[in-house]
């Protein structure tokens, strides 16, 4: 029986504007409605489990590929952060990168909003479209919050936490050289980005699926009782650590790593796979015999 759902979002469980809809929200009141669990798990940076189009779900998140975990109330249940000595040793290292270095209740980015943006510039106008789609989706719920200070110093950015670091470097010699000081340094932090142009960095050790996992250890759930879904690479892991049970699943869309770490595709986010299979599950199943 499964009593823990777990999706990513963009490409996943989102629609084709990377929003969330009816379909999308009615099939997470009714899988919550049956007794189970649902938790988003995603790459992207959430300040409460009820961003992104989620408000008035119960839901849970765990976000910046693991970094944090938010329980249904939008508490921080917890957050595992990146070494300290190891991200002033990459600030010093490499200057001229606007690093947007993911805090607990802000992301602070060394450099210029321009210097920022100028990675998306960089992709080619149609990568450039789905970003911009991508970004208006990430505003929902959240216009009355600003997210990001720009225009950082070293000394702001190691002031307080810092759970991941993210960055587009359009200079080919450049990226080379970040992923050589990854390499170096890889028992401590580590690179699983959704797409390979960027960089999304976290402590060693740090993913979705061992989130995921703590999530379901949190809420008395054991792993064989967690069905996961995703579609890009920081899904990789995840999708990996739960198919052993057969409980993970990607979208027709997803990258050919995420497919054959899963095993199992179920369609496409545009007709709302993830929602309809997670109603089929619940349906199936019946009222879980346990709630928390």
């Amino acid at each position: 029986m499964i009593k823990l759902f777990a999706s990513d979002l963009d490409g996943t469980l989102l629609n084709l504007l990377h929003e969330t809809d009816r379909t999308i929200r009615d099939a997470i009141r009714e899988v919550t409605a049956s007794g189970a669990h649902f938790s988003v798990a995603t790459g992207r940076t959430m300040r409460t489990s009820q961003d992104f189009g989620f408000s008035g779900l119960a839901c849970e998140a765990v976000c910046a590929n693991g970094s944090m975990v938010l329980g249904r109330d939008g508490s921080l249940l917890r957050h595992v952060d990146v070494d300290p000595a190891v991200l002033e040793e990459m600030l010093n290292a490499f200057p001229q990168i606007p690093f947007e270095c993911v805090g607990l209740e802000k992301s602070l980015v060394r450099g210029s909003q321009e210097a920022y943006q100028a990675g998306y510039r960089s992709e080619g106008l149609l990568k450039q479209l789905v970003a911009n789609i991508v970004l208006r989706g990430m505003r929902r719920d959240q216009a009355s919050r600003v997210e990001r200070l720009f225009d950082q110093t070293d000394a702001d950015v190691l002031t307080g936490p810092v759970c991941k670091v993210n960055c587009r470097v359009a200079d080919e010699g450049l990226e080379r050289e970040l992923h050589a000081f990854l390499a170096e340094h890889a028992d401590a932090i580590v690179n699983a980005p959704f797409n390979p142009v960027m960089f999304e960095m976290t402590s060693a050790g740090v993913n979705k699926g061992e989130a995921v996992a703590w999530l379901a250890s949190y809420l008395g759930i054991r792993e064989d009782e967690v069905a996961v879904y995703g579609d890009g690479g920081n899904d990789v892991v995840m999708l990996e650590r739960f198919a052993r049970y057969r409980h993970a699943f990607v979208t027709h869309g997803a990258t050919p790593a995420a497919k054959r770490a899963a095993g199992q595709a179920i369609g496409s986010c545009i007709v709302h796979a993830v929602p309809r299979h997670m109603l089929a599950t619940v349906r199936t199943q019946g009222r879980v015999g346990y709630d928390r």
